[in-house]
């Protein structure tokens, strides 16, 4: 191999400072393609983030948890002895179903949030097979009358009674039985399994800024038996229905008011219960159809609901036969009895 010379190198070094001379004064294309890469750089970072979608709730989830994990149902005590509840309000979807006596009891859809503290939890009644069994998951509940047992034997879930849940739920000393059991439901998680993850969405979302046309409301009251009846304002403030029960505001051990951005009233008709023992064992039919009227962004939509079966969620149908998109964000569903009584104030 022949080496370059000591001259040659030295002739090669000065043409390459003289090009590297031309090219400055050549109108600077180094500096140019800096200031391109600048603003580059700089509408790469003004366009904003795509996040994954909560199912269940139809925000943006940044941590994508909630595509990770199934859905966990938590049955909820609704009686004065009961409250204050703790982290219900983390729930994606809340269903206040009615039980014997005419008194309602709720059941809570967890997925997007994972609260250490969940209840008082309660027992298992009929109704609650149908409302999980679109969505499966995890089932927590106290326990629970032989018939309704049964009941829930037949829904695709993973079941988490006291027994069997072991420490993922704890009663709390300080308050009276049966209202002072709690579930973990942020451990819960990891008993889903192979139970689908995540659940399907159980309604339409509308996109952010998009009008809804329906009549102008301020208050809805949902005409529960037994003293259950709950109201429901209109606060336009922070777009959000605040409840109140037994003639208060219903406050959560946080201090906050429950204040879904929906409400849902969903007439199903309740049956099959003792009549002489305050119609214990009814169960609402959730399949078929019916009158539905969503409350969100303080307007009301009176509409129609329909589920042929119980593999699916209902859907939810205006006047037209188009779908009624909700405000993304928690969703209260009402089960009233056909022939309560729903009145709203304008």
């Amino acid at each position: 191999m022949r080496f370059p010379t000591r001259r040659t190198t030295v002739v090669a070094l000065a043409a390459v400072v003289a090009l590297g001379g031309l090219s400055a004064c050549g109108g600077g294309g180094s500096s140019k393609a800096k200031d391109q890469a600048k603003k580059v750089a700089a509408k790469a970072k003004a366009k904003p983030k795509v996040y994954p979608i909560a199912p269940l709730t139809g925000l943006a989830d940044p941590t994508g948890a909630s595509l990770k994990r199934c859905a966990v149902t938590v049955k909820i005590d609704n009686t004065k002895m009961g409250h204050p509840k703790y982290n219900v309000d983390q729930a994606d979807v809340v269903y206040e179903e009615v039980v014997e006596g005419g008194i309602t009891r709720l059941a809570a859809i967890f997925n997007s949030h994972d609260p250490d503290r969940v209840g008082p939890v309660r027992s298992v009644r009929k109704t609650d097979q149908s409302l999980v069994w679109p969505i499966r998951g995890v089932f927590a509940y106290s326990g629970g009358a032989p018939y309704a047992i049964a009941s829930i034997n037949t829904a695709p879930v993973v079941q988490l009674d006291e027994t069997r849940a072991g420490p993922l739920m704890f009663r709390d000393h300080s308050r009276n039985a049966p209202w002072n059991l709690y579930a973990h439901v942020n451990f819960m998680y990891g008993k889903c399994g192979t139970m689908p993850a995540p659940p399907p969405a159980l309604f339409t979302y509308r996109a952010a800024h998009t009008a809804v046309v329906g009549a102008p409301t301020t208050s809805v009251h949902v005409g529960f038996l037994a003293g259950f009846d709950v109201t429901w304002m209109w606060d336009a403030a922070s777009g959000t229905w605040k409840r109140s029960i037994f003639g208060s505001p219903e406050i959560l051990a946080s201090g906050a008011q429950f204040a879904p951005k929906n409400v849902v009233v969903m007439f199903v008709q309740y049956v099959g219960g003792d009549p002489n023992h305050g119609n214990e064992g009814a169960e609402a039919v959730i399949t078929g159809h019916g009158t539905a009227v969503v409350f969100t962004a303080g307007k009301e939509i009176v509409g129609t609901w329909s589920r042929p079966d119980k593999n699916q969620p209902a859907q939810l149908t205006d006047a037209a036969g188009n779908a009624i998109a909700l405000t993304p964000g928690q969703t209260w569903v009402e089960l009233p009895n056909i022939g309560y009584s729903v009145t709203k104030t304008p």
